[in-house]
């Protein structure tokens, strides 16, 4: 029974599109890898097109040819995904220890919803999130489909003649990919850095997931890929319904309860007092939301397993459970202490015009 559900598992964290990947310790255990291989580094490709990157942030338009002679690492990015920013500590720590050594890390954000396609947001995301070197800003996916691309995050390192080394998809295995960097360095004929490896703690929700406890996978909640809806009543596309909370709700199941319209990317909340639960086993829970009109911030309040969350609150809510809505983003709502069991998670919208997007843990 326990390996028929780490199998499935497994396959339920294939399909989302924030790569994570589980494999069996063989212990009873769920210990996460990344899908990149550990050979010598190959020659894959030569390094695509930047030319049609929509804009570009922290530096002019970069092309191929200006990079030549350079160690590049292109890294996918769109800024609510949870498993690029556990990434971060790592790409600035690099980016700060390797720039006066040869190596350009340039952001590629190629956005995985609307709003995410807003010059505005992701000028704002950058800032707050302190990506300071070179982004592409790829709202076409046109340097997503030039590199084949299909993961967030993705790591594309290319040598100083301007060819695909070596990939890396999802989190994780920073030692091996530090290594790459100095490996192509050296190649390159740069010298003079530290070969100790950097050492970096992500904080808030940049902190490394507890893969050993994590038993409940991404959850998307516009119809386009809603997996588990357990509300009372049948979706209703683009249109207004009220929806009735269910009796029960088994592991991995969310609901809305009161006046939603259900959209292909999110749930839109008509009225006031509406309520998302979810039913989850993880140390970590986030959910990416976003006010309906920008500049008109919405009230919500949470709670796990019916009471207020107290010391298990995350980085945007109070103990109370209060927060609010006031950027289209991920926010952290709740982080919770060892031992991590089956709990119930609630989130009521004190006003109208919440959107939500998808439920991320760690």
């Amino acid at each position: 029974m326990m390996q028929g559900y780490r199998f499935w598992l497994a396959a339920m964290l294939l399909s989302a599109l924030c790569a994570s990947i589980y494999i069996s310790a063989g212990n009873g255990t769920m210990v996460w890898r990344t899908l990149a291989a550990t050979a010598k580094l190959s020659i894959e490709s030569e390094l695509a097109s930047l030319g049609k990157a929509n804009a570009w942030l922290n530096s002019q338009p970069l092309r191929a040819a200006d990079l030549r002679g350079k160690v590049v690492l292109i890294d996918f990015w769109t800024y609510s995904c949870i498993n690029w920013l556990r990434t971060m500590p790592y790409l600035r720590a690099w980016a700060q220890k390797y720039k006066d050594h040869g190596l350009v890390i340039i952001g590629a954000h190629t956005p995985e919803f609307g709003f995410e396609k807003d010059l505005d947001n992701v000028v704002w995301a950058a800032k707050e999130q302190k990506v300071d070197y070179p982004i592409a800003i790829d709202s076409d996916y046109a340097i997503w489909n030039a590199f084949n691309n299909q993961y967030w995050p993705a790591l594309y390192f290319i040598d100083a003649q301007g060819r695909v080394r070596h990939q890396n998809f999802g989190e994780g295995n920073y030692e091996q990919l530090e290594v790459t960097i100095q490996q192509l360095l050296a190649e390159a004929g740069y010298d003079g850095f530290d070969r100790a490896l950097v050492s970096a703690h992500g904080e808030g929700a940049e902190l490394a997931a507890d893969w050993n406890s994590l038993r409940t996978p991404e959850t998307y909640v516009g119809y386009g890929r809603a997996e588990r809806f357990a509300s009372l009543g049948e979706p209703l596309l683009d249109r207004p319904r009220v929806y009735g909370a269910p009796t029960k709700m088994n592991l991995n199941a969310w609901a809305l309860v009161g006046d939603w319209t259900m959209r292909r990317e999110s749930a839109a909340l008509n009225k006031a007092n509406g309520k998302v639960s979810y039913r989850f086993h993880a140390r970590d829970l986030h959910l990416v939301m976003a006010p309906a009109e920008r500049g008109t911030p919405v009230r919500f309040r949470v709670s796990i397993d019916g009471q207020p969350p107290g010391m298990s609150h995350g980085i945007d809510v109070n103990d109370a459970g209060n927060g609010t809505i006031d950027e289209p983003r991920m926010y952290q709502l709740i982080r919770q202490s060892a031992p991590i069991r089956d709990r119930q998670f609630e989130i009521e919208f004190l006003d109208p015009g919440a959107e939500v997007f998808v439920f991320t843990f760690g």
